[in-house]
């Protein structure tokens, strides 16, 4: 008898009892190892970025010692010129050069702090607290820096507490972050124009009717333009002469670490609204704004 050539399929078991074609066994071993090595891959640079972290970290604070003892020592240098018996328009040159160097040692200060606080580990102690009540604190101690730049602060609170799971004084940094940022980019805006730091808080629902807070930092500043709304939050982008470019990268992350988001809307002309939004605390009810 004439036996016609076949194929023959292996069928390998898989899982539940299920038989799958040795090709397909195949694909699925190779995909679920390409998977395995996709996630040592970052595994690993996760922690060669978690290394480069604490380098760059501890090279800061290396970096903040010598400046403060330089920033000393340029003090105690402009205290002996003055003290010096030379031609007066000889000690004021050298006056104004030692408070170039001042000055440039406490920018410099600045950015290793902001850097620091970016970059550092955040360790977030939270508890049950009225974000109403910490936008009160803030006000009261921000309200005298603001006034000293002819910025009025008005805030619309909700009526209800809004209760949300906080680490108060992380969260406070972000906020005053907003707040400085709101106040710096009024500073070049037209005398004429009403300068006002806004700061709202509501209670809503989540696409899922899940409640949240939220707090507004409005500016009636010049606002955003469009092709660089995208970017405020990139680490070191900045439009301020002498800014640092982290104060709003800053207060993302810390927002987000409290399970939050941070949203920026803003008009071109008309000014700029920061909104951090936060889950509000499990079984609180959360009251429609009025």
């Amino acid at each position: 008898m004439l036996v016609q050539p076949s194929v023959t399929i292996g069928l390998v078991a898989f899982g539940s009892g299920v038989l799958l074609t040795a090709g397909a066994a195949r694909w699925i071993i190779v995909r679920h190892l390409r998977k395995v090595r996709a996630a040592e891959r970052r595994a690993r640079a996760a922690e060669r970025m978690a290394e480069i972290g604490a380098m760059t970290g501890g090279l800061a604070h290396e970096i903040k010692n010598p400046l403060s003892t330089i920033g000393l020592n340029a003090q105690l240098l402009a205290e002996t010129i003055e003290e010096t018996p030379i031609a007066e328009e000889e000690k004021g040159r050298l006056i104004r050069r030692i408070s170039s160097l001042r000055r440039e040692v406490e920018r410099l200060r600045g950015i290793l702090t902001d850097f620091l606080r970016f970059a550092g580990d955040l360790k977030l102690e939270r508890v049950p607290t009225d974000l109403n009540e910490v936008v009160r604190d803030l006000i009261d101690f921000f309200l005298p820096q603001a006034e000293s730049q002819g910025v009025r602060i008005r805030e619309s609170l909700h009526g209800a507490p809004l209760m949300a799971d906080l680490d108060v004084p992380h969260l406070k940094q972000a906020l005053l972050n907003l707040m400085l940022n709101g106040v710096q980019a009024m500073a070049g805006t037209d005398a004429t124009r009403a300068r006002e730091l806004i700061l709202r808080t509501e209670g809503t629902l989540d696409a899922e009717r899940n409640p949240e807070v939220r707090l507004h930092v409005i500016d009636t500043g010049l606002g955003i333009a469009s092709d660089r709304l995208d970017r405020v939050f990139e680490p070191y982008f900045t439009t301020k002469a002498g800014g640092s470019g982290l104060g709003l990268p800053t207060a993302r992350r810390l927002v987000e670490a409290h399970g939050g988001r941070l949203d920026v809307h803003s008009d071109p002309g008309a000014g700029t609204d920061f909104t951090i939004i936060l889950p509000a605390l499990g079984g609180v009810r959360v009251l429609p704004q009025s």
